[in-house]
């Protein structure tokens, strides 16, 4: 096998390849951004009302479990500076509130993510869910290759752990999916209270989490969707977990394993109907993470 050394290109300062070119290579194959294989292309050069265009708007495919996520995608050549910071985060702004069903993701795309970049994110605390994704062109004859890499992912700025949502009610779930799904969340605390009695529902506008004392408890998350919710539980993965649920009859949706969860997928009537089994895996969550609340008065 020969050894083959590929030379790096500085696009900002290549006299072809351009901001348009690297946008369109991104379109006819979004896969190489690395955010999932099945995330495609919802619109390029997307207007913003009085701010200019948005680069690129991905999202998830209807078969994946996050399907309800878009990604607002801004390229930049060269290092990362204020001004398309702010514009990223300014169209993911739009977005998410032109089409508030959808979770939405900021992700600049650069040649160099500067410490500075990383300095600025830093003051966001987790509250905006932003992803940084280094570019690196390499040419090999008249070949070039982009190659993409993750600098900084949405989940190291805030996890359900962190607590950083905006807070909710049950008014705002109930007005938002239905009161009959809500109550499903009704029907996953009586379950987690066999863990411990002294949990309650702690309401945010992406999740309904277990909380106790006022410290949440998100051995297991809670979000309602329209027709289902989906009960997020942090478990260790492994097979033996995986095809107990399954032989079980429950919707297993995926393993996040950067978050360390199964996701599970749940209509009305399936919580009484799969009771047996979600007391199980919900038990199992919670000792798995009950170092973390332990300390708590009141039990």
């Amino acid at each position: 096998m020969e050894y083959v050394k590929f030379e790096k290109l500085s696009l900002e300062k290549h006299p072809e390849l351009n901001e348009k070119w690297v946008q369109d290579r991104i379109a006819e194959d979004p896969s190489i951004l690395r955010l999932g294989e099945d995330v495609y292309l919802k619109d390029k050069e997307r207007r913003q009302p009085r701010a200019g265009r948005l680069d690129l708007l991905l999202q998830n495919a209807e078969s994946n479990a996050e399907a309800d996520r878009r990604y607002e995608v801004e390229i930049q050549l060269g290092a990362t500076d204020e001004s398309h910071i702010i514009r990223t985060i300014e169209y993911w702004d739009i977005e998410r509130k032109r089409y508030p069903r959808y979770d939405h993701t900021a992700v600049i795309v650069a040649e160099e993510v500067t410490s500075r970049f990383l300095n600025v994110v830093s003051l966001f605390n987790g509250m905006i869910p932003l992803m940084a994704i280094q570019m690196n062109a390499l040419r090999i004859g008249n070949q070039v290759d982009l190659e993409f890499t993750t600098v900084v992912d949405q989940l190291v700025l805030g996890d359900e752990d962190e607590e950083i949502q905006e807070p909710a009610d049950r008014t705002y779930w109930e007005s938002r999916v239905g009161k009959e799904i809500v109550a499903m969340a009704d029907e996953c605390l009586e379950l987690a209270k066999q863990c411990d009695h002294s949990l309650a529902l702690k309401y945010n506008k992406r999740y309904i989490i277990p909380e106790k004392n006022g410290r949440p408890c998100s051995f297991i998350v809670i979000i309602p969707m329209k027709s289902f919710i989906r009960l997020s539980l942090r478990l260790k993965n492994s097979q033996e977990t995986t095809e107990h649920m399954e032989n079980a009859g429950l919707d297993v949706m995926d393993y996040h394993r950067r978050t360390g969860r199964y996701r599970i997928r749940l209509k009305p009537g399936e919580i009484e109907k799969n009771k047996e089994i979600l007391v199980q895996i919900i038990k199992e969550a919670y000792e798995e993470n009950a170092r973390n609340y332990e300390g708590n008065a009141g039990e």
